[in-house]
């Protein structure tokens, strides 16, 4: 049993593994907050008309800032990300498939056939269509 186990109580135990993390927490805080306070306090304060308006590209800006987007726009977008995001799984997969053999390339095989079902199913609903 280690020593310094045995006299350790709920009251007296104190963490000190952790008083570097805490120490760089506040001083990473400390500098934030001071960058802050310090370029509120000594940056020039110049309002005209161009710099107060919306940044677009330092393009005038077209139409209103409220403008309704498609549902489509939203179905692709969100079609998009699920795709992307799923064949993030590819490349793990590909590091490790000679240590995991066949199973995998079988388990692989199927999530493949799974996405392809779903691109096709969002084919046939015409998900992918642009109008």
């Amino acid at each position: 049993m280690n020593p310094q186990m045995s006299h350790m109580t709920p009251g007296n135990y104190i963490p000190t593994e952790y008083l570097p993390v805490l120490l760089l927490m506040l001083v990473a805080s400390a500098i934030g907050a001071g960058a802050l306070i310090f370029g509120g306090l000594f940056r020039l304060r110049r309002p005209y008309k161009e710099k107060l308006m919306p940044y677009e590209s330092g393009n005038p800006p077209v139409g209103e800032p409220r403008e309704r987007f498609s549902v489509k726009y939203y179905i692709i977008a969100m079609l998009f990300v699920i795709f992307d995001v799923e064949a993030v799984f590819l490349y793990p997969w590909a590091v490790v498939y000679d240590k995991i053999g066949l199973y995998a390339l079988v388990e692989m095989m199927l999530f493949i056939a799974i996405l392809v079902a779903g691109y096709i199913y969002a084919w046939k609903k015409e998900a992918f269509k642009w109008d």
